[in-house]
C-alpha cells in the first residue's frame, strides 16, 4: 500500500471454455475497481473480419499476411466490456457459430498471436489501478510477469452444461463435442498453447456456484495485494 492506496495488480485468469473465466474475471475486477480484458473477444474479433472480408481461413499465408489490417479496440471497464473493429461495434457478431467455428485456425497463426499479444500488454501495463486479463495464455506467454495468475478448470459435463446454457441450445452433447475439439485445438497449436502457468493456482469450478469462485479469486488478489 501507497499513500493509502491500493497498488496496481495485474491479474491473468486463464483456463478453457466454459470454466467461468468471463464472469468471474468481469465479477472480480469490478468488486477491486480493475480494468477488464477479454482477449479472446479479440482474437474473435480479428477471425469475424478475416472472414467479413473474404480470407480464406484454410490458409495461414493468407491470414498472415494481412494480420495488421484491422483496428482492433477494446474497452476495459468491466461493467460495460466493449470491442469494435474499424470502429464497427462486433460485440454480438464475433459470438456467432461461424466465428466460433474459426477463431481457433485464424489464432494459431503465429503473425496473429503476435499482433493480438501486443495488443494485450499495452493494455495491461497502462491500466493504471491495474487489470484482470482473461484468456488462455496470459500466464503462461503475454503477461508471465503478472503478479496473480489463476487457471480454471472444469469436468467436460458441467463445462457442456454451462455453455449449452449461455448458447440456449439442448444439446449438451454436442456442446461438449466442440467444447473438446476446440480445447484439443488450443491446446496443441506450436504457438502460445493453451497451458497452466507453473505459477498459477488452479480452481476447479467444477462443484462451485459463480459467486464461490469470484470470492475464492477476489480473496487471492486481496492476498497478493497485501502481500507486495
Amino acid at each position: 500500500m501507497e499513500n493509502g492506496a491500493a497498488q496496481p495488480v495485474i491479474v491473468a485468469i486463464d483456463g478453457p471454455s466454459g470454466t467461468g473465466k468471463s464472469s468471474t474475471s468481469k465479477a472480480v475486477a469490478a468488486q477491486l475497481g480493475l480494468s477488464y480484458l477479454d482477449t479472446g473477444a479479440q482474437y474473435r474479433a480479428i477471425t469475424w473480419w478475416m472472414v467479413t472480408n473474404g480470407i480464406d481461413i484454410d490458409d495461414p499465408t493468407a491470414i498472415a499476411a494481412v494480420a495488421g489490417k484491422p483496428e482492433i479496440v477494446s474497452g476495459t471497464d468491466p461493467e460495460n466490456p466493449t470491442i469494435t473493429v474499424d470502429g464497427t461495434d462486433v460485440a454480438g457478431p464475433i459470438r456467432s457459430q461461424e466465428v466460433t467455428s474459426k477463431v481457433s485456425a485464424v489464432s494459431a497463426v503465429p503473425e496473429v498471436r503476435a499482433r493480438i499479444t501486443e495488443l494485450q500488454r499495452s493494455l495491461a501495463t497502462s491500466a493504471e489501478k491495474g487489470i484482470v486479463v482473461e484468456g488462455r495464455d496470459i500466464g503462461t506467454t503475454v503477461l508471465p510477469d503478472a503478479d496473480l495468475k489463476v487457471f480454471l478448470t472444469a469436468s467436460p459435463e458441467a463445462r457442456a452444461a454451462r455453455r449449452s446454457g449461455e448458447l440456449k441450445s439442448t444439446d449438451v452433447q454436442a456442446t461438449r463435442e466442440a467444447l473438446i475439439k476446440r480445447d484439443a485445438a488450443d491446446s496443441s497449436r506450436k504457438t502460445s498453447p493453451l497451458a497452466k502457468a507453473d505459477d498459477a493456482v488452479e480452481v476447479d469450478t467444477t462443484e462451485l456456484t459463480l459467486a464461490q469462485v469470484i470470492e475464492c479469486v477476489v480473496t487471492l488478489v486481496e492476498e497478493k495485494r497485501a502481500g507486495k
